[in-house]
């Protein structure tokens, strides 16, 4: 990465800061950069919907989750995010409470509960989905279609990378990231 591309450090930055941007890897820079698209990617949200519709970007995850794969059960939904079950439960005890979503006992396998949106979810649905829309092509607007199918293809390799297991079930990720003090 040129100079030019670096954020401005500012008046206030130390010998300590400037040696940890020396000193860092390229790949926790890319890494770094790669969770501030994250959280800028949340931006439209929080700003445009968040307020409005009193709904957390959780909630809005699953939300337009259920909308997209109707009749999903929550394992499903943690699986296509990788949020954990833990949030995803909350969430979608959240669009319950709220008349988003209604949980119901699918007949052909007692122990699994579907997903469906109610009436305000599929309302709240077709409202937030063009917003998504916008932020999606907006985000890929600069790329030519030979990169955007690059970066799929790239996302999807890092993705695969991240939930490797090992034989035993166990997060390859998890365990090759693990500090060096526990192993």
């Amino acid at each position: 990465m040129a100079d030019t591309d670096q954020e401005p450090l500012g008046d206030g930055a130390d010998a300590p800061a400037l040696e940890a941007l020396e000193t860092s890897s390229p790949h926790a820079e890319i890494l770094h950069r790669l969770l501030k698209l994250s959280n800028r990617l949340m931006t439209p949200f929080s700003v445009n919907l968040e307020h409005q519709y009193k709904i957390s970007i959780n909630e809005f995850r699953m939300l337009m989750l259920i909308g997209r794969y109707p009749h999903s059960a929550s394992h499903e939904l943690a699986e296509r995010t990788g949020v954990n079950a833990m949030s995803v439960s909350r969430a979608v005890s959240a669009l319950e409470k709220h008349g988003r979503v209604k949980v119901e006992r699918d007949e052909t396998n007692r122990r699994r509960k579907r997903l469906t949106l109610t009436e305000e979810g599929h309302r709240l649905y077709t409202i937030m989905r063009p917003q998504t829309e916008r932020v999606a092509d907006y985000l890929l607007s600069d790329l030519k279609p030979h990169e955007v199918a690059m970066f799929d293809h790239i996302l999807s390799t890092l993705i695969t990378t991240l939930e490797a297991t090992d034989a035993q079930g166990q997060s390859l990720f998890l365990e090759r990231t693990r500090p060096a003090d526990e192993a």
